[in-house]
């Protein structure tokens, strides 16, 4: 027994003989006292619950030196004078500088002329088609022009045998009438054939032709291409585009209410994401008398100086037009929010106090909004974190209905936390 005893004090010895081991023994019975401690019921000292903001009426109140009021930045609503209204804006071509060159009668691409970019004068050939259907227009100004002929030698005989009394006048009246109906014919025939190409001569060759001054913008068509006249109008891409880009025009889409704002003549100013901090200036020519029924807008169109040919056609951008006010007050957008179809705003009243206004806006942009009720130049409305400051309000709120005791109950005795 004696021996046993003796090599269990060896083996704890040996345990404990290195630094290590002393340690690892040492943390574990303090693990073993944390673990009494925590199991004997003793709570730890905990530090003091931050007062929370409570309702008075319609305002929120918060404790003095409360950590969320830094968070509810404010701003002081201004007295409008005017109103930068800030409208979408597309750049397209000056329709009464471009023309849309399409084909008038089928037939094959024989021979390309001019290319994207190239300058053009009026009369030039752009293009040239082989085209049977013109040929035979051709063919028919020519056999117009034969009959013609024959009928006016025709007529000249009659005259004569009327004077030597062998015909009658009734047949000279018809050899006139026959000449006139194939000089009209000769009209008509030549008419339509100027207009696409010569009038003279039948060789198949129709030329696309440009009618207005300016550069070939678009072009639709290759060498060897089939061409017809059922491919034109709207949704077909025109053979070729000729405009004058030094003049564009800037189509722009405004509300109902901002069409007092925007009479012919009104300047405004075009800025583009291509040209950063670079503001272009445009005057309206035309607005539109009728509001889309799927967007609710008013087309409206401005013309733009383009001479150093900085803009392209397809830019987006922004129109800014200064809209002057009677009355009202301007506040960041973000001090309004939106609740169903109304729209509210918080109000500082003093530090730390905040009440809830229902306002009317008269504008809505993307950087500040016209509010034409609810508010009075220089009250301080919160600008940042307005939703933590609802939700706020709605906690404030549902803490004292529940304090609140129902009738003929008594209120519920205040909790160990409350009493401290």
């Amino acid at each position: 027994m004696s021996e046993h005893k003796n090599a269990m004090s060896d083996t704890n010895t040996s345990f404990l003989n290195t630094p290590t081991k002393r340690y690892s023994a040492i943390a574990a019975v303090i693990a073993l006292l944390v673990l009494g401690y925590s199991l004997s019921g003793q709570e730890a000292p905990h530090a003091a619950a931050t007062p929370q903001p409570i309702v008075q009426g319609q305002q929120l109140r918060f404790p003095a030196g409360h950590p969320q009021i830094a968070l509810l930045g404010t701003a002081p609503a201004v007295a409008a004078q005017s109103v930068t209204i800030e409208l979408p804006a597309r750049l397209v071509w000056n329709e009464e500088r471009t023309q849309r060159i399409y084909p008038a009668f089928a037939g094959r691409v024989a021979q390309l002329k001019a290319d994207i970019g190239q300058s053009v004068q009026v009369g030039q050939v752009l293009a040239t088609l082989a085209s049977p259907e013109f040929g035979a227009a051709q063919a028919d100004t020519a056999k117009a022009q034969v009959d013609a002929r024959m009928t006016e030698r025709n007529l000249v005989r009659q005259r004569e045998l009327f004077e030597a009394g062998i015909v009658s006048r009734k047949d000279l009246e018809l050899a006139e009438a026959e000449a006139a109906r194939a000089q009209a014919e000769v009209a008509r025939a030549q008419a339509r054939t100027s207009l696409y190409g010569a009038s003279t001569g039948v060789n198949q060759q129709l030329g696309l032709a440009s009618s207005v001054r300016g550069v070939v913008v678009e072009r639709n068509l290759s060498a060897g291409q089939e061409v017809r006249p059922d491919q034109s109008g709207p949704g077909n891409p025109a053979l070729f585009v000729v405009s004058d880009p030094s003049v564009l025009w800037v189509q722009i889409d405004a509300h109902e209410s901002d069409v007092a704002s925007l009479k012919p003549g009104t300047s405004i100013s075009l800025s583009l994401p291509n040209f950063p901090g670079q503001n272009f200036q445009a005057k309206i020519a035309a607005t539109g008398d009728f509001i889309d029924s799927t967007t609710r807008t008013i087309k409206v169109r401005a013309v733009i100086d383009n001479a150093q040919r900085q803009l392209k056609a397809e830019m987006l951008g922004t129109a800014r037009i200064e809209r002057k006010l009677a009355a009202g007050v301007l506040v960041p957008a973000s001090a309004v929010q939106l609740r169903g179809t109304e729209q509210w705003a918080y109000v500082q009243t003093e530090p730390g106090v905040f009440e809830p206004r229902q306002v009317k806006l008269g504008y809505e942009g993307l950087q500040e909004v016209l509010v034409v009720q609810g508010l009075q130049a220089g009250d301080l409305v919160v600008k940042e974190n307005g939703l933590l400051l609802a939700r706020e309000f709605r906690n404030a709120q549902d803490h004292a209905m529940q304090q609140t005791p129902a009738p003929g109950q008594q209120a519920p005795a205040p909790t160990t936390a409350e009493k401290k």
